[in-house]
């Protein structure tokens, strides 16, 4: 298939994982992303386990695996003068450069965006940072952190009267959305390029992102100067929409409207909550969430998971388990969508991974290389040439 960003070359100066997520996500999309490493240690997250797949110096870390498919890597040393002028001479030919270093380190190296866009005026040079302008735009930045700092540690999790406590999310969230605010600057600014020749200084950084998309929640409390604070799986403004228990585990209801609500209340028997003055409409079932959930729960507990996943979704109401990771990849649409790939390692082997979640023109992006070695593709470096 013909990729859509085929030709465009990026040069990843970041590590761990919000930039090498942000240029992951374009690699997919088909740039030559070249990913610059220390020649012994490398990105940090190739030392992020257990668990690894391979033995001794060939092992590959899960979490370095994940994030770094179809991407070169070359081993630089930029605190010598050999690897300084390799780096510039393929930075003077990339279209993108994407860095995550200590604000203004790169710029007491020569590498800077002032000083390469002398010789590449239509670099789009794209910085992750902890912080924005600002009091504390030289602090570093750190997803748990900032997850507490910026409030979501505050919404996640049961209530204090439940037993609850502040909870992150399970995956590094925060790293994770900044990274793809990163890759959508980055895909603006090359179109913006396209029509007037011009670069960009683009930067992202990690606390503001994590502010941005806590989007109805901060707008509520900004509307309404209320705290909701920790509701555990249900939804501060639409009812029901949550977990309940059955009688085996625990399953998911998402009722996003009235005539939904209706069906639900047909297919646990009780048509007459859907009559209910207290229940009829949304806003009502907000008011009176603790009775109906009640009843609800009352309702489910005396059938099993299945049984319910299976009426409640016949029904026309949105419905499914609550998957531990195994019960994910045993999921027949995760087994039939084309999500999981086998792709070949040069020292780990044979390599079950997920892919990019994005189709065009109706196929799945493919995974062309998978993640590479340390200093694998060192020789493309050397010359400071990107064939």
């Amino acid at each position: 298939m013909s990729l859509p960003l085929e030709g465009i070359r990026i040069l990843d100066l970041s590590r761990v994982l919000a930039g090498p997520y942000a240029t992951m996500a374009l690699a997919d999309l088909g740039a030559d992303v070249l990913k610059i490493e220390h020649p012994q240690r490398g990105d940090d997250t190739r030392h992020w386990g257990p668990p690894f797949v391979g033995e001794g110096d060939d092992s590959q870390s899960a979490y370095f695996l994940s994030i770094n498919r179809n991407k070169r890597s070359a081993g630089v040393d930029l605190k010598t003068p050999e690897g300084l002028e390799r780096v510039k001479i393929l930075a003077a030919d990339a279209d993108v450069l994407v860095e995550n270093w200590r604000r203004s380190a790169l710029e007491g190296l020569g590498l800077g965006y002032e000083a390469l866009k002398e010789t590449n005026p239509g670099l789009v040079y794209c910085s992750i940072t902890g912080f924005g302008p600002g009091p504390d735009e030289d602090r570093p930045g750190y997803d748990f952190l900032v997850q507490a700092r910026a409030g979501v540690m505050g919404i996640t999790g049961f209530p204090d009267s439940e037993g609850g406590e502040p909870t992150k999310v399970g995956v590094a969230i925060a790293d994770i959305v900044c990274g793809l605010h990163a890759a959508t600057a980055i895909l603006a600014a090359l179109r913006r390029r396209s029509e007037t020749g011009e670069g960009a200084r683009i930067e992202v950084p990690l606390f503001e992102s994590t502010l941005s998309w806590l989007a109805n929640r901060a707008q509520e409390y900004l509307v309404s100067g209320e705290d909701r604070g920790r509701m555990g799986n249900a939804h501060p403004t639409i009812v029901p929409y949550q977990t309940f228990a059955a009688s085996d585990g625990n399953f998911a209801v998402a009722v996003g409207n009235d005539t939904q609500f209706r069906n639900l209340c047909r297919a646990i028997g009780r048509e007459d909550l859907a009559d209910d003055e207290r229940y009829a409409t949304n806003p009502s079932r907000v008011e009176n969430r603790e009775d109906l959930v009640e009843i609800l729960q009352q309702a489910f507990s005396k059938g099993a998971t299945g049984e319910w996943v299976e009426k409640v979704r016949e029904a026309g109401v949105p419905c499914g388990p609550v998957n531990t990771l195994a019960g994910v990849f045993e999921d027949g649409h995760v087994l039939g969508s084309g999500m999981l790939r086998e792709v070949e390692h040069p020292t780990a082997g044979s390599l079950r991974m997920l892919a990019s979640p994005v189709l065009v023109d109706g196929e799945r992006l493919p995974i062309r290389r998978p993640p590479p070695t340390l200093g694998q593709h060192t020789e493309v470096a050397k010359g400071g040439s990107w064939e």
